[in-house]
């Protein structure tokens, strides 16, 4: 006797969702001929239309490419649009503070941040491991202790290390001890 089996998540309230279903979702491919990755980026097939296509993030990206975002407004219209996206980027940006944004690389790092990261020559998207690891070769090489004497060695040594402080305490801010 074959069929499916019993569910494992017996009880009230049930931990499923209403209707849900163990059979294999079929995913839309890509609407760009010969491509066969997922198609999980709608964009209008014409303006007004409902009709969508559905492209990868690749497609989707070099279908947007020649887009004008302030295309037929006059100059204050463009000005008022771009300082209401602003607006609400900087929204977004405060609100990554609660851990809302997924993390290193994705635009939740700040200024004084992205400063630091260029003081050490790395990436915006460098993770902890890498700050580290770039801090102590340049520590190293930069310590008082094996330059003594050289005082443009102890400023950049000094330099680094207010830049790695910084990005310390941005990502104990980041991740939560508890």
């Amino acid at each position: 006797m074959s069929g499916r089996g019993r569910a494992t998540n017996f009880g009230f309230p049930a931990w499923g969702s209403y209707g849900k279903s163990r059979d294999a979702v079929a995913q839309k491919e890509c609407d760009r001929h010969g491509c066969s990755e997922a198609g999980l980026c709608p964009a209008p097939k014409s303006p007004n239309s409902p009709d969508r296509w559905y492209f990868c993030q690749k497609h989707a990206a070099e279908y947007n490419r020649g887009w004008d975002y302030f295309e037929g407004l006059d100059k204050e219209a463009a000005a008022e649009r771009q300082r209401t996206e602003q607006r609400d980027a900087n929204a977004y940006a405060e609100a990554s503070h609660y851990g809302w944004a997924g993390g290193s690389g994705d635009g939740s790092r700040s200024k004084d941040e992205m400063l630091a990261l260029e003081i050490l020559e790395l990436e915006a998207d460098a993770d902890f491991d890498a700050i580290k690891k770039s801090f102590r070769i340049k520590a190293k090489g930069l310590h008082p202790d094996v330059n003594p004497g050289d005082k443009e060695a102890a400023r950049e040594f000094e330099k680094i290390s207010v830049a790695y402080e910084v990005l310390k305490q941005a990502e104990d801010r980041r991740v939560w001890k508890g």
